[in-house]
């Protein structure tokens, strides 16, 4: 407003908003990619939909939506980045086609990027709260890693107890979240501080105390109380930045004792070295991995009804606006950009998602009247802008309340932009999207429905194969042992347990539909506790071959069973996996 561009600051806004929205607690270094990579697809979407909308008819235009749609949708189904940059993409295409705005494209999308970048800086520049003592940049990354021996003392804590597989889960979570953590760009151009080696260090020796703990929760057995002292200190350690100090060493009685008490030595040794390297032990996905994503059946089912819904909203919308419903108001943009956060699956429930984003709406609005009827402007709408923005954070946690939040955010920048009052129909608007998206997200697609928990499920089958094929192949010989075969093995470990979590999650939002869409999902349950189940009896196996080189008899009946019954229950759901290894038969 200052410099007389003010418009350009309501994109930049937008944008800043929209990256608001996407951010969640964590290191620094993974907000560069979580916020940049739908940035960066926005500002393009930005400048296709203005293109589009100067010179495209509604007809057109409804058509290259569509397409859009189906390409966002099948992105989507990659993973939670991909989903955010989907959604961005779609929504700032409908922004730059139907926001009257004097800027061109390209002055759109850069004042896009701009906005997005500037909430990027922040977060990389501005300490967190309580993490001003040592080098405050690597805060989230500590936490995280410290979370991940917390982790292990509490799982420890459950042995025996029904509490178990809960602190397992647990325990996933924690070295999900400790590994996206690390995995982000680095602050320096080389390997980075001896803080950022420390982390890795630090990470790297939290596996095998993870492996040794699941197998101890897989037998059963109470553990002495001593056993979970050393993790918290090592947890400790990580978040005061301090050496370990002396640390119990547990009882060496079992192979998982055994095991644990090896990890703890090789922890407290990592701890006081402080060396370590980038390598995470993962995988990076193939080209061929992310084309199987985007096509495959969760990939086709998502993008067809994102299609749907964004073109369908967008034509109702165009003909609404020529048939001037809208009266004085020009921004039919909004009816497609709703129906796109409306019809995100990982937002939860669609039924969920359509109450919580009408009563938002009417609150955000209801809010928003009040507030511009007494308030100065543009002083006052801009101070309203900054209140809301520095509530998103808080927001997130409801979709109710972020939609509530967002409204009042896009209703004050709609006003200092230029345009009038809008709150009774952005009322109308978004109620019209809930029913369009209630309708399409309902309707039978092509194909076996649950497509997005099948293709879920059959990654975390994939992944589980992988490991327990890996596993038994140690126990070929001392040539599949060493370093590179164990550091291959935690790999295939966390890969397993990450899309066992994926899958579980997945699982559990299809389960809340209603049973239109719940009934595509039924057994999917039943498949990936027995795929939890193979993984930790592998693990324990794994723990068991590095004590004593072979297998037991019990072990591979252990096996045998697990994957006999997740062939029954595979074939019982319709759901096809990959060909389970082949397990000695014990006798």
């Amino acid at each position: 407003m200052v410099v007389g561009r003010t418009t350009l600051g309501v994109v930049a806004a937008i944008a800043a908003m929209l990256a608001g929205i996407n951010d969640r607690p964590g290191s620094r270094r993974g907000s560069v990619r979580r916020l940049g990579v739908p940035a960066v697809v926005g500002a393009v979407g930005l400048f296709v939909g203005t293109v589009a909308g100067d010179r495209l008819g509604a007809v057109a235009l409804t058509v290259l939506f569509a397409g859009l749609g189906l390409l966002a949708g099948g992105i989507s189904a990659v993973g939670p980045v991909a989903s955010a940059a989907g959604t961005q993409l779609l929504v700032a295409a409908a922004i730059g086609a139907g926001m009257p705005l004097p800027e061109s494209g390209w002055e759109r999308a850069v004042a896009y990027l701009g906005g997005a970048l500037w909430l990027v800086l922040l977060r990389l520049v501005l300490p967190t709260p309580g993490s001003l003592v040592g080098d405050y940049r690597f805060d989230g990354e500590r936490d995280a890693v410290a979370g991940v021996y917390d982790a292990v003392a509490e799982l420890l804590d459950a042995v025996g107890t029904d509490r178990a597989t809960a602190r397992r889960a647990a325990l996933t979570a924690a070295l999900d979240h400790a590994q996206d953590a690390l995995t982000g760009p680095r602050l320096r151009r080389y390997a980075s501080s001896s803080a950022e080696r420390r982390l890795h260090a630090q990470y790297a020796a939290a596996l095998p105390l993870g492996e040794a703990a699941t197998a101890l929760a897989w037998a059963g057995e109470p553990v002495p109380a001593r056993a979970s002292q050393g993790p918290r200190r090592l947890a400790a350690a990580v978040r005061g930045n301090t050496h370990t100090g002396p640390l119990p060493a547990p009882s060496r009685s079992a192979p998982a004792l055994r095991a644990l008490d090896d990890a703890l030595l090789h922890a407290a040794e990592a701890f006081d070295r402080g060396k370590g390297d980038r390598d995470l032990h993962t995988r990076r996905r193939t080209a061929r991995d992310l084309v199987r994503s985007v096509f495959g059946a969760g990939g086709r089912e998502y993008g067809l009804r994102v299609a749907l819904c964004f073109g369908a909203s967008a034509a109702i919308a165009q003909g609404l606006y020529r048939a001037q419903w809208y009266g004085q108001h020009e921004h039919w943009y909004w009816l497609p950009a709703t129906a796109v956060f409306l019809v995100k699956p990982d937002l939860g429930p669609l039924v969920s998602r359509v109450l919580c984003r009408a009563a938002g709406t009417v609150l955000g609005a209801v809010l928003f009247a009040g507030f511009a009827a007494v308030l100065p402007r543009p002083e006052g709408l801009i101070a309203l802008v900054a209140l809301s923005g520095a509530l998103i954070p808080v927001a997130t946690r409801h979709f109710a309340a972020q939609t509530a939040v967002v409204t009042v955010l896009v209703l004050a920048l709609v006003m200092v932009g230029g345009e009038p009052q809008a709150s009774v129909s952005r009322i109308g608007e978004t109620l019209l999207a809930c029913a369009i998206v209630l309708v399409a997200g309902h309707l039978p697609m092509p194909g076996q429905g649950g497509g997005g928990v099948r293709a879920r499920l059959g990654a975390a089958g994939q992944a589980a194969y992988a490991y327990l094929d890996h596993v038994l192949s140690e126990s070929g010989g001392a040539a599949h042992h060493g370093a590179d075969a164990r550091a291959l093995r935690w790999t295939l470990r966390r890969e397993a347990y990450r899309a066992l979590a994926e899958a579980r999650t997945a699982i559990a939002l299809a389960a809340a539909e209603l049973p239109a869409l719940a009934r595509h999902t039924e057994g999917a349950d039943d498949v990936v506790a027995t795929l939890e189940r193979l993984v930790d009896t592998t693990t324990a196996c794994a723990v068991h071959l590095d004590d004593s080189g072979r297998l037991t008899p019990w072990h591979l009946a252990q096996l045998n069973e697990l994957l006999d019954e997740l062939a029954e229950e595979r074939d019982q759901v319709g759901l096809r996996m990959p060909h389970a290894p082949e397990v000695p038969i014990a006798g």
